[in-house]
């Protein structure tokens, strides 16, 4: 590793527990703040997610301003529920209309912008399990405690079938070898695919959003590149509970990560490309007649900045 990772790692890392929810509001003063969860059937989660925020994070002396769901394409009752926890929910594909819709948890995340207000934005995702309220302070406090700081990871454990550690595994074969490759300032991220993560509107508006499950990858390099390591930093929200995928599932996600590495090394001239990286993945199922292949489509889109797209809009709801 670095000698300047390893300087940052000591520089800014924190725990969750550094940064008490009083701590904060004594920060806040005229700052705003979204929490934003990107939802696609996830009925039997989301609302307890929602319901904990407002309970715990906008009372009195609100630190939360805003609790935004963007539903994308739910067949289930997600959005009801976050509408009864307190959300406001908005149909992913009713914000920016007059532009095609694409798909992908990266479209949800960037047409947020579009529609939140905050000054500080913090995603969730809202699938977790054993979700507690200090993910979203944690992941605050460094924006509060510096305004150099533009972008915060979270990181933590997370057990597979009761291992500790035993999740990420697209993180530890795909992400973490890749940007210890490329990036090798960014490999001090414990988890650079974390779905919890915080940032400055000021600066997530002035970098483009990949569409699919690249997003997590993208914004790292992006906002490296736009803002510096000493900018960047990650707090410790201990353990994080959700659903497993598939093995399957996996390959394509790892397949899209790949396709966004390979965008952001040709864009930033850290290779020469002698062909076009094939969109098409090819995976194989046994059934009774041997080993079906199924082919899937894992080209990744990227939308563009969103201050060249939508202004800033005033108000909350």
């Amino acid at each position: 590793m670095l000698p300047e990772v390893e300087a940052w790692l000591r520089r800014r890392t924190s725990s969750s527990g550094d940064w008490p929810p009083s701590r904060l509001l004594r920060a806040k003063g005229d700052t705003t703040v979204s929490v934003v969860l990107p939802a696609r059937d996830e009925g039997e989660t989301v609302g307890e997610i929602v319901a904990a925020i407002r309970r715990d994070l906008m009372g009195a002396r609100p630190l939360v301003d805003e609790i935004v769901v963007i539903d994308s394409r739910s067949t289930d009752d997600t959005a009801a529920r976050a509408a009864r926890a307190g959300a406001r929910v908005v149909a992913q594909d009713e914000v920016l209309p007059d532009l095609k819709p694409l798909d992908g948890k990266g479209e949800a995340l960037w047409k947020s912008l579009a529609v939140t207000s905050g000054d500080l934005l913090v995603f969730i995702d809202a699938d977790l399990r054993e979700f507690r309220t200090s993910f979203v302070t944690g992941l605050l406090g460094p924006l509060f405690g510096d305004p150099g700081v533009v972008y915060v990871k979270g990181c933590y454990d997370r057990p597979l079938q009761d291992v500790q550690g035993g999740g990420g595994r697209v993180t530890e074969l795909v992400a973490r070898p890749l940007l210890n490759l490329h990036w090798p300032l960014l490999a001090g991220f414990v988890q650079p695919l974390a779905g919890e993560y915080a940032g400055r509107r000021s600066a997530l508006e002035r970098v483009p959003f990949v569409t699919g499950y690249g997003v997590e990858l993208a914004l790292l390099i992006d906002l490296l590149t736009l803002a510096g390591l000493d900018a960047l930093a990650q707090v410790d929200l201990g353990r994080r509970v959700h659903s497993h995928q598939s093995t399957e599932a996996l390959g394509g996600m790892a397949a899209q990560i790949l396709q966004t590495s390979w965008s952001r090394l040709e864009r930033q001239n850290k290779m020469i490309s002698l062909h076009t990286p094939s969109p098409r993945l090819a995976q194989f199922r046994r059934d009774a007649g041997g080993h079906r292949v199924t082919v899937r489509d894992v080209a990744v889109a990227e939308r563009p900045p969103m201050i060249t797209v939508a202004p800033r809009p005033r108000t909350g709801g």
